[in-house]
């Protein structure tokens, strides 16, 4: 059995100025890196890690590598761990999403599984790659405990695929805050959903999206 640690990167620049940021690669708040230092602090003593991954940009990257020095270890980029490509929403204020691509992004906000960003990914196929990846990592690391520092939407997208659901059920997942860890464990081709978003060891410094996004 090998265990997945998904963390979702500490408060970044495009949360705090409440803009889109999908793959534009924005920095972490110095909220946010301490942030992941307290989630790192938290993974070394809740857990046994033996190997970090990251998505490539620089929020998630940091994330994971704040963990990866916790522990003496690299944090190994993978751009399949990325964000949503958000096409015509990326670095856009969510008010003026709102206001120019307002069909598009109604749809984001109530059927989100099923949700296209204009010009940009699915979340259908950013599913199939988030998931693929994971995968490739599991069976890569088998009976080991995997820390991996992605992104929110791929991980609510996770938690739909990986909890036996369709997309359109997406919907009704809640976003994980900020720094927040979930636990996943595979096993011979079986995934299985342990814990959601742990985040009481960031006590009042937790962070969520507003309820634009």
């Amino acid at each position: 059995m090998t265990r997945l640690l998904l963390i979702r990167h500490g408060e970044s620049q495009a949360n705090r100025e409440g803009f889109f940021a999908g793959q534009t690669d924005v920095p972490l708040e110095e909220k946010g890196l301490f942030q992941a230092r307290m989630t790192a602090d938290f993974i070394v003593s809740s857990y046994t890690a033996d190997k970090v991954y990251a998505s490539d940009l620089r929020r998630a990257y940091d994330t994971g590598k704040a963990v990866a020095d916790r522990l003496g270890l690299e944090a190994i980029p993978d751009s399949r761990l990325r964000e949503i490509y958000a096409g015509k929403w990326q670095g856009r204020k969510f008010t003026d999403i709102i206001a120019q691509y307002s069909s598009d992004y109604q749809a984001w906000l109530t059927d989100i599984g099923n949700c296209v960003c204009t010009e940009g990914e699915s979340v259908a196929q950013l599913g199939s790659r988030v998931l693929e990846a994971l995968t490739d990592i599991a069976r890569a690391n088998p009976e080991k405990t995997v820390v991996i520092a992605t992104h929110a939407t791929p991980i609510r997208v996770l938690q739909c695929l990986l909890g036996g659901h369709s997309l359109d059920h997406m919907k009704d997942i809640p976003w994980v805050s900020n720094a927040s860890v979930t636990e996943l464990t595979y096993n011979e081709g079986i995934w299985k959903l342990e814990k959601i978003g742990q985040d009481s060891h960031l006590s009042d410094l937790k962070t969520t999206f507003p309820a634009n996004v």
